[in-house]
């Protein structure tokens, strides 16, 4: 449903609207757009994304499935606020956000997903083997990797999980900037976007 700030049905929200915190992520909005599109999701899907940072996806998704249930996982107290707060700014009003570092605080959530986000943590092999136990079949997982070790962890982790549908996705973005009194263009920087299904 549309809000105020964003009173559009389509996802793409502008960075700017977001609130930021210095040296937090956010997910530039061309990136979430691949995301979302990787998620797959249906009008009641339960999301669970891990590593929210500054609460992009959520509030994305929220607005595009109010019937949904989106939780958002964040072990830093002052981001956790930051993601309620940017909720706030858009009306959103089917996030959850869980203080705790994942994989060990997922046990305590009370809703089991079934699409899965992970745009952080130190231990994706770990995070990776135990969302993959709370998904049902056809649950699907996306994650992001910015370098090529974490690249390397996720592939292999889809590899050991019998992950089926597997898909990469490298992003080449270029942003129109205006830069003294001309416009260039300027490179977003590339991530991978790794996708994957249980089918079992």
């Amino acid at each position: 449903m549309p809000s105020q700030l964003w009173p559009y049905i389509t996802p793409g929200i502008p960075d700017e609207l977001f609130e930021s915190l210095p040296g937090i992520p956010l997910s530039q909005r061309e990136i979430r757009l691949l995301l979302i599109a990787q998620l797959r999701l249906y009008p009641n899907s339960v999301l669970w994304d891990i590593g929210a940072g500054t609460g992009t996806i959520p509030v994305e998704v929220g607005l595009l499935c109010p019937k949904g249930q989106i939780i958002a996982v964040e072990r830093d107290e002052e981001v956790a606020n930051l993601i309620r707060r940017n909720c706030d700014r858009f009306e959103v009003k089917n996030v959850e956000v869980i203080e705790g570092s994942a994989p060990e605080c997922l046990h305590n959530l009370k809703h089991k997903p079934h699409r899965v986000c992970i745009e952080g943590g130190r231990s994706i092999q770990e995070i990776l083997q135990a969302v993959w136990n709370y998904l049902p079949p056809s649950g699907r997982v996306v994650a992001t990797a910015a370098s090529l070790e974490t690249l390397y962890a996720i592939s292999q982790s889809f590899s050991v999980l019998q992950a089926r549908n597997v898909e990469v996705v490298q992003s080449a973005i270029n942003r129109l900037e205006t830069r003294g009194y001309s416009q260039t263009f300027a490179a977003v920087d590339p991530i991978f976007i790794l996708s994957g299904e249980k089918l079992d």
